[in-house]
């Protein structure tokens, strides 16, 4: 394996902010990895779009994350991994990796009772994405699933512990609790962000499976089987891409990278630059 693809950066993409989680966590599994980050703040939120509206954003994004240089793909959205993971996969020659089936399998190797509740979008829960993983690889579990959609708005508002927040984590997820789930998959890459206030709403006994940790640990992993890693020791560099002018990219972004975004740049995705 030539070094020059060794050391070519991961790219990675959301609908917006909470893929950035996914990002946080790649920087301490794989420090040493270049990562260039696109957030589609222009069409955010996936959630509540068709799954070809999906695809067709995740096509456009995956080109142009790999005339950037990108060695891999992750699709740190759930929507999107959902929609598109499979198509993506078929149409381009490189290493595609989804959030979805790292945290189903983190999710089937913790609980004990079985009971594995699934908490995402409107269009993560319809599809069913998890449950199909589950019945796969688990099919002694029963799933229960709850679509959560205030919780990404509320998180790209930085309303993180607001009274509505809580207010609304109640709301969501009392039938979930009433399920007696022992293990809760955090299925949209926003959702660490409301950690606490999940962790409380549902009670301490209950697991909680960040799919954003295990994605990043499933791709390390990946990296070093396909023998892909970056052989540097020094780190890496990040660079940003959004689709349009977002005033809470920064300010969100700070709390899950824990300082300053920048390097960041802005691309018209109606633009022929985008869509090359």
């Amino acid at each position: 394996m030539a070094n020059g693809l060794k050391s070519a950066p991961i790219g990675v993409f959301d609908s917006g902010i909470g893929g950035l989680s996914v990002m946080a966590e790649l920087l301490q599994t794989v420090p040493g990895e270049d990562i260039i980050y696109f957030g589609d703040t222009a069409r955010v939120p996936y959630g509540t779009k068709s799954d070809r509206a999906i695809i067709s954003f995740s096509r456009e994004i995956t080109r142009f994350l790999i005339r950037q240089g990108a060695k891999v793909i992750i699709i740190a959205c759930n929507s999107a991994s959902a929609a598109a993971l499979p198509l993506l996969r078929e149409e381009f020659d490189l290493p595609v990796f989804g959030v979805i089936e790292p945290g189903a399998d983190a999710a089937a190797r913790r609980t004990k009772n079985r009971r594995i509740g699934i908490i995402g979008t409107t269009a993560t829960i319809h599809s069913r994405a998890y449950q199909r993983v589950l019945e796969k690889i688990a099919p002694d579990t029963q799933p229960f699933s709850r679509a959560c959609p205030l919780f990404v708005p509320l998180v790209e508002e930085g309303m993180v512990d607001h009274p509505i927040t809580w207010q609304t984590a109640e709301h969501y997820l009392l039938p979930v609790r009433e399920a007696e789930v022992d293990t809760l998959i955090l299925g949209c890459t926003h959702y660490p962000l409301l950690r606490a206030v999940i962790q409380d709403t549902m009670g301490a006994e209950v697991t909680l499976v960040d799919s954003a940790r295990e994605t990043a640990r499933f791709v390390a992993a990946q990296l070093s089987e396909r023998n892909l890693l970056n052989p540097s020791l020094s780190e890496g560099y990040r660079k940003y891409f959004l689709s349009d002018q977002s005033p809470n990219f920064q300010r969100v972004g700070s709390l899950f990278l824990d300082g300053f975004v920048n390097n960041l740049t802005v691309v018209d995705v109606e633009s022929d630059t985008f869509r090359g």
